[in-house]
């Protein structure tokens, strides 16, 4: 089953930004067996449901992450994961840190939004307490993202078996 792609997005806590890369992602793939996707937090606790505030942008967008709950990042989802997209490079560092092995597999999600407006940084911005807009903001970037990460991980590029 080497074709098989499995994704993983990262944040912190696991319920803002990753599970919403992870719903959005879903939807952009929908109908295709060869992709899973996933997510997980790198100080996440296990069991917290999705923030509301991404559940909203979810549901305004068409898609869904019905039954999701946090994890943390472990081995074994690394083990499963073909490509890992972090939030931010502090995420990325966190990876690189404790999970050397899995280096090769860890990019950053900015990497693939196209933004050249370097002012914007290239971390996703966190929008945990920053009402709605922040959560459209993520929303947009994924958005951007998501078609190139697509492509990307397509390609075969960057492929780890």
């Amino acid at each position: 089953m080497s074709d098989q792609k499995h994704v993983l997005f990262v944040c912190t806590g696991n319920t803002c930004r990753s599970p919403m890369a992870e719903g959005l992602f879903r939807k952009a793939i929908a109908g295709r067996r060869d992709f899973t996707v996933s997510s997980a937090g790198v100080a996440a606790s296990k069991g917290t449901p999705a923030s509301q505030e991404t559940r909203a942008i979810l549901r305004k967008r068409g898609a869904t992450i019905d039954g999701f709950v946090s994890r943390p990042v472990t081995t074994d989802i690394l083990n499963a994961a073909t490509h890992v997209f972090t939030m931010t490079e502090s995420h990325l560092a966190v990876l690189e840190a404790r999970f050397p092995e899995h280096s090769d597999k860890f990019f950053l999600v900015r990497e693939f939004c196209g933004i050249s407006d370097k002012r914007q940084g290239i971390d996703v911005p966190d929008p945990i307490g920053m009402g709605p807009a922040a959560y459209e903001e993520v929303a947009k970037v994924l958005d951007a993202a998501i078609p190139a990460i697509i492509a990307y991980v397509d390609s075969g590029v960057g492929k780890v078996q």
